[in-house]
C-alpha cells in the first residue's frame, strides 16, 4: 500500500509542479492588467504586483490529483467530487474578490457554502469525538473550517509565506498517507498540491512578480483543512494541529489581540506577527526563513505523533511544537537592535 501510494504520489507532485510553472508564467501578462494589486499602507510589497497566481496553483492541483485519481486502475480510491468542486467554487469566489472586493458579509457566506458542503459530504460515521452529538461536532468543525479558510487568506502576506507553510504542511501529509493508511485520495490531492506551490515557488520569492491572491489562498485553505480533518478523523489529533501550529498561533493571537482592543478585526491590517517583523527590523526573506524551519520541526513532531501509540507523549510533543511556536512569535513581536 505505501509503495502504491509513493507511486502515486509521484506522478501528482512532478506533474503538479510543471503545468503549475507553466501557467502561472502564461496567466502573469493578463493579471497584469485586471488584478493588479497597488501597495498601500497595510501592505507588505512596495511596487504594484499581480495577483492571482492561485489560478494556475489550483488548476494544476486539481488537474493532476482527478488525473493520477481516476487512472490509478483501484475502486477504492474515489474522487473526492465534493471537495473539489467546493475547491472550485471558493476559488472563484476569491477570484472575484481580486478582481473587484466583495463586502465582508456575503463574501463570508461564500466560503460558509463551501465549507459546508465539505462538512457535509463526510460520511456520519466518520468523528473525531463520538461521544458528541453529530450536529455539535459538525458544527464545530464548519466554523473551525471557515475560520482556517480565511486565516490561511490573512496569512499569506509577505513573499514566499504560504510556501514556507503549506510545503512543509502538505510534504509532512504525503508521508503520514504512506505512513499512517490514510486515504489515498488525500494523500493524492496533499502532493499534487505541494507540487503545484513548488512551481509557483519561484514566480514569488522576494521581490515576488506574482502574488497568488484570494483565488489561490481561499481554496488552498480548503484543500489543507480537507487534509487535516482526515488526519483529525483518524484520530491523529495532535498531528492535524501540529502541522498548522504557526497559522493558527498567529493569526488566532492576532484576532483576539485586535477584539480586546475593539479594532475592526475584518479590516486589513499589518499586525500578524509575520507582519510585526519585518517593521521590527528583520528582513522577509528572513522571516520566511525561519517560519519554514519551524514548519519543517513541526511536520517532524506531527509525524511522530501520528506514529506513537501513547497519547501521553502525542500531548508532550504537541507541547514542545506549542514551545517553539511561541518563541518564534516572541522574536518577531521584539524589535532587532541595530547593526550600526
Amino acid at each position: 500500500m505505501a509503495s502504491s501510494q509513493l507511486l502515486l504520489s509521484l506522478a501528482a507532485a512532478v506533474p503538479a509542479a510543471l503545468l503549475s510553472g507553466v501557467l502561472t508564467w502564461a496567466i502573469r501578462p493578463q493579471l497584469i492588467r485586471i488584478a493588479l494589486a497597488k501597495p498601500n499602507a497595510r501592505s507588505s510589497h512596495r511596487i504594484p504586483t499581480p495577483q492571482g497566481a492561485g489560478i494556475a496553483v489550483i488548476a494544476a492541483t486539481l488537474i493532476a490529483a482527478v488525473t493520477v485519481i481516476a487512472f490509478a486502475g483501484a475502486a477504492e480510491i474515489k474522487i473526492p467530487v465534493a471537495v473539489f468542486g467546493a475547491t472550485l467554487f471558493i476559488a472563484a469566489v476569491g477570484f472575484a474578490d481580486d478582481v473587484n472586493s466583495i463586502p465582508v458579509a456575503p463574501r463570508l457566506l461564500l466560503q460558509g457554502l463551501a465549507v459546508a458542503v465539505v462538512i457535509l459530504a463526510a460520511p456520519e460515521s466518520l468523528r473525531i469525538v463520538p461521544a458528541c452529538p453529530l450536529w455539535l461536532e459538525r458544527g464545530l468543525l464548519f466554523l473551525a473550517g471557515l475560520w482556517f479558510v480565511n486565516l490561511v487568506n490573512f496569512m499569506d502576506g509577505l513573499d514566499l509565506m504560504t510556501v514556507a507553510e503549506i510545503v512543509p504542511v502538505t510534504g509532512a501529509l504525503v508521508l503520514l498517507g504512506w505512513l499512517a493508511e490514510l486515504p489515498t485520495s488525500m494523500t493524492v490531492a496533499a502532493a499534487a498540491l505541494f507540487g503545484a506551490v513548488l512551481g509557483f515557488a519561484p514566480f514569488n520569492r522576494p521581490v515576488a512578480k506574482i502574488f497568488l491572491g484570494d483565488v489561490g489562498s481561499l481554496p488552498i485553505g480548503l484543500l489543507v483543512g480537507w487534509c487535516l480533518l482526515q488526519l483529525a478523523w483518524h484520530q491523529h489529533f495532535a498531528a492535524a494541529l501540529l502541522l498548522p501550529l504557526y497559522y493558527l498561533a498567529d493569526a488566532t493571537v492576532t484576532l483576539f489581540r485586535r477584539m480586546a482592543r475593539r479594532e475592526p478585526f475584518w479590516a486589513a491590517h499589518r499586525t500578524h506577527f509575520y507582519q510585526r517583523a519585518t517593521d521590527n527590523g528583520f528582513s522577509a526573506s528572513r522571516v520566511v526563513s525561519e517560519v519554514f524551519a519551524l514548519n519543517i520541526l513541526l511536520a517532524a513532531l506531527a509525524i511522530g505523533s501520528a506514529m506513537t501509540s501513547s497519547t501521553a507523549a502525542a500531548i508532550l510533543l504537541f507541547i514542545v511544537g506549542g514551545i517553539a511556536t511561541a518563541l518564534l512569535m516572541h522574536r518577531f513581536s521584539r524589535r532587532q537592535a541595530s547593526s550600526g
